[in-house]
């Protein structure tokens, strides 16, 4: 049996992602930042669940998703209703998890030509 790599249809993927780090691609991402399936933006500057706002979405909505997933960090925490209205009140979903969750959820959606944009906050980019 001949086996061969399936390449995605997109430039961006996650490799694995926990409270401190993320790897897209082969690179190693130490600063919290946000990932379309072909755009990435780097140094998004939250470092922690705690000062996030509502207008730190605004990078993550100007790509024009219909969902966004926030990957809070090592473990799924909520943020304040104000930064989960950012995306409602906009008709676009927005899905709370931790950072692994966030990684696989991601790479599904994005193999599934959606549109889909993962916030992820590393905490210990500083």
């Amino acid at each position: 049996m001949q086996l061969s790599r399936e390449l995605p249809d997109y430039t961006y993927s996650l490799r694995a992602a926990d409270g401190r780090q993320a790897k897209v691609n082969d690179r190693v991402l130490t600063h919290s930042f946000i990932l379309a399936p072909n755009q990435l933006i780097e140094d998004w500057p939250v470092r922690s669940l705690a000062e996030l706002t509502a207008g730190h979405l605004n990078a993550a909505l100007e790509l024009n998703p219909a969902l966004v997933i926030l990957g809070t960090g090592e473990q799924q925490v909520f943020p304040p209703a104000a930064v989960l209205a950012a995306c409602l009140t906009r008709g676009i979903g927005i899905e709370v998890m931790n950072n692994a969750s966030a990684a696989r959820t991601f790479n599904v959606l994005a193999a599934e030509d959606r549109k889909v944009v993962a916030a992820f906050i590393l905490e210990n980019g500083s």
